[in-house]
């Protein structure tokens, strides 16, 4: 099998980890030979609920039994979409009711950019400097990382960067700008957190000058960071926000969500302003519906702060740890070098335990483990972390 993964799959990076799968239930990923792999990524943030949920696998099992794809999104009412969007509209603030369900988080993106543009009737977007919001043209052109985006230029033009948690760039938001799309707390750069009430400077600019603010929640959202969406921890509500990841419980999904004034600027003039046809798909709308209400109904938001302290205790004097940044389930350990870095992700998996690296920041090991995780797991992980660490 690795033989024809590596002839006939295209691959992204020249060193896949190239691990053979079989099965993978809980926090728990197994090889075709056996080895059992304790999760601390999640699929990247992904599996909110671990592998294999048994709320996820039922929700998916009961809608295939019913149909799957009908029709291109928004022409038909299907319940499973339905269903999805008014949960997660009783998530959220009254003025973030209208809910748009793409295919992914990258999708996403690309349709809240059009949102802004659209409704504003402007074209310029600013973003941070080391953001990531997806891979497609769109949302690589506001992508502040110039060493993905020097092969694929040009880009989307009319972009500008500024440095996240830098006030004094606010001033570049101007009558000019569409919107403003930020990361609640930027992922890829290292998971940095928003300082100094940055968020709402930068709401109240955007008020100022009549541009929308688009937070991207891909990552910090569906109750990582010990809320249902990681502004709440900031005090902020933004024009538009963006998710994925998390959202599907390992199934692929993402949404772009804002007022019903907003989102009604797409409808018309002209119409079919955004158009997916296997958006909301309904066996996928099916097992995000399950992943909501659980998340939703039980302690797993409370819990992740919780646990989020077991992993800080663990780490908090060690001398090769620099910072431990992030907040709940989404931090990161911060070494002294790259290289480092590699050397204790890879030895870590050979014992078993599966971390992960961040694009930006090489000097970060990733640690965002299912939200389902248990407190024995996250110990019996950190002490594979502090033996590597140690050695």
């Amino acid at each position: 099998m690795k033989d024809d993964f590596f002839k006939y799959q295209g691959q992204t990076s020249p060193h896949p980890l190239a691990i053979e799968i079989s099965h993978a239930n809980g926090s728990y990923i197994y090889d075709v030979e056996g080895n059992e792999m304790l999760d601390f990524v999640a699929g990247v943030s992904a599996n909110s609920l671990g592998h294999n949920h048994p709320k996820v696998t039922a929700a998916i099992q009961n809608q295939l039994t019913k149909y799957t794809h009908v029709m291109v999104y928004g022409e038909f009412i299907q319940k499973p979409q339905l269903e999805l969007c008014k949960s997660l509209a009783n998530t959220l603030p009254e003025s973030l009711s209208s809910v748009y369900l793409v295919n992914s988080g990258t999708e996403a993106t690309e349709g809240a950019l059009k949102l802004a543009k659209r409704f504003t009737g402007r074209s310029e977007i600013i973003a941070a400097k080391n953001s990531y919001h997806g891979n497609t043209q769109g949302a690589m052109s506001v992508c502040g990382a110039e060493q993905q985006n020097q092969a694929y230029r040009p880009l989307i033009p009319g972009t500008r960067f500024i440095q996240f948690n830098d006030e004094s760039a606010l001033e570049k938001i101007t009558t000019k700008t569409a919107g403003i799309i930020l990361e609640t707390i930027q992922g890829g750069a290292g998971f940095i957190e928003p300082k100094n009430n940055f968020l709402q400077k930068v709401k109240q600019r955007c008020k100022e000058v009549g541009a929308l603010l688009i937070l991207d929640e891909i990552q910090s959202g569906i109750g990582r960071t010990g809320t249902f969406w990681g502004f709440e921890n900031y005090n902020v509500i933004p024009d538009i926000i963006i998710t994925g990841k998390g959202l599907g419980g390992g199934m692929p999904i993402g949404a772009f969500i804002s007022s019903h004034e907003i989102m009604s600027s797409l409808k018309e003039n002209p119409k079919l302003g955004h158009i997916t046809t296997f958006g909301g798909h309904p066996v996928i709308a099916a097992a995000s519906l399950a992943t909501v209400n659980e998340i939703s109904n039980s302690t797993l938001m409370q819990d992740a702060l919780r646990k989020e302290n077991i992993i800080r205790d663990f780490f908090k004097d060690h001398p090769k740890i620099q910072e431990i940044r992030g907040k709940g389930l989404m931090l990161a350990l911060i070494v002294d070098s790259s290289d480092f870095a590699t050397q204790v992700i890879l030895e870590c998996m050979n014992k078993g335990l599966i971390l992960f690296w961040l694009l930006f920041e090489g000097r970060a090991i990733r640690v965002t483990p299912p939200l389902t995780i248990s407190d024995e797991e996250i110990i019996k992980g950190c002490t594979i972390i502090l033996e590597a660490l140690n050695n």
